[in-house]
């Protein structure tokens, strides 16, 4: 994620930042642009960005709920491109479905971020019907017996997520329950969204062979695969070929996992990038412990450079929260046949841009 600057005053400013706390100006995201702006309020209710002044524009019809912060082109239809995905969105009487939505948002507007950074085809199903779209379900009232409860996961383009896992405490008893080391709002947007990449880039086309020889054969029956899964657990040697030990499940789970991680690196690698990070450790004589952020990841084509930059990265951030008595930060480890994977991933999506 990109760092921001005020236009009006200089203040740094975060991809959520709504108001500058330095000098008072209105923000609003500039997604065609990249940038979040300053805004100049116009008497006919519009806002002039000063980062683009020709662009007058009108913020998101969900801003009205805290729940966006992204601006569209005065005149043009009220949702901006990340909350047009939106097929459902939760009941909002009760107070705690609010909060949990606009917690819900931020997750999936940094997704979006990353999705648009990386050039890939991304259109709602409004606009088509092999598009993407989002339900933000609640759980039925306990007392509706016959009621399943909502399950997160992806259909055909259609990813559903259940809003208690926007919910803190909760999203820590199923990781726990579940022996996940990481689970995130946005691991779960990232996550979901490389099936339907799987569908959009690799089902049917020239990269599903190659896909087969990676990841394995997809057409082994999915629902006895998870089952056997949580039944049994992982492989004793999952470590060795998979990045999770979700990951293991399945080959469509591998890829998923294996996406989500890809976007996960290049995000983190271009906050470095924006705060200029260097490494130079002070112990240890290998060379390959030093890094500098020294690229925006976005759209780079060596896969490897990639790599030499997040691997010492990864050991300084879990140098630091175990200083603060946090466990890791990035509890994986990358093997070998991992790393393919990813450069798969790569390969994939540079592909997709071109």
């Amino acid at each position: 994620m990109k760092l921001f600057e005020c236009q009006h005053c200089g203040q740094l400013l975060y991809f959520e930042n709504t108001r500058c706390e330095r000098c008072g100006h209105v923000l609003g995201y500039l997604p065609g642009l990249t940038l979040l702006s300053a805004l100049a309020p116009q008497d006919d209710g519009r806002w002039r960005p000063l980062a683009a002044p020709e662009q007058l524009s009108t913020f998101c019809a969900n801003a009205a709920h805290d729940a966006c912060n992204w601006l569209v082109p005065a005149g043009a239809q009220p949702f901006c491109s990340a909350c047009r995905l939106n097929r459902t969105i939760p009941n909002l009487d009760p107070p705690e479905h609010l909060l949990l939505w606009q917690r819900l948002e931020g997750a999936k507007h940094r997704m979006v971020y990353g999705l648009l950074r990386l050039g890939l085809p991304l259109v709602s199903r409004a606009q088509d019907p092999a598009g993407l779209a989002f339900d933000f379900l609640a759980d039925p009232d306990p007392a509706w017996q016959d009621s399943p409860q909502i399950m997160t996961g992806h259909a055909e383009g259609l990813i559903t997520i259940n809003i208690a896992e926007a919910d803190d405490a909760e999203r820590e008893r199923r990781r726990q329950d579940m022996a996940e080391p990481y689970r995130t709002l946005l691991g779960h947007f990232r996550h979901e969204a490389g099936h339907y990449y799987w569908e959009r880039l690799v089902r049917g086309g020239p990269w599903h062979e190659p896909f087969r020889a990676l990841f394995g054969d997809e057409s082994e029956d999915y629902g006895a695969s998870l089952e056997s899964h949580h039944a049994n657990g992982p492989a004793a040697d999952w470590q060795e070929r998979f990045v999770s030990a979700y990951a293991s499940a399945h080959p469509w789970e591998d890829w998923a996992e294996t996406w989500a991680h890809y976007l996960h690196v290049i995000d983190t690698l271009e906050t470095a990038h924006a705060f200029d990070l260097r490494l130079r450790p002070e112990a240890g004589a290998d060379p390959a412990l030093a890094m500098a952020a020294d690229f925006d990841p976005y759209g780079h084509a060596d896969f490897n450079a990639l790599i030499e930059r997040w691997l010492p990265l990864t050991y300084a951030v879990n140098s630091l929260n175990r200083s603060m008595g946090q466990p890791d930060l990035y509890p994986f480890a990358l093997a070998g046949p991992v790393v393919a994977k990813l450069r798969f991933v790569h390969d994939l999506v540079g592909q997709s841009r071109s």
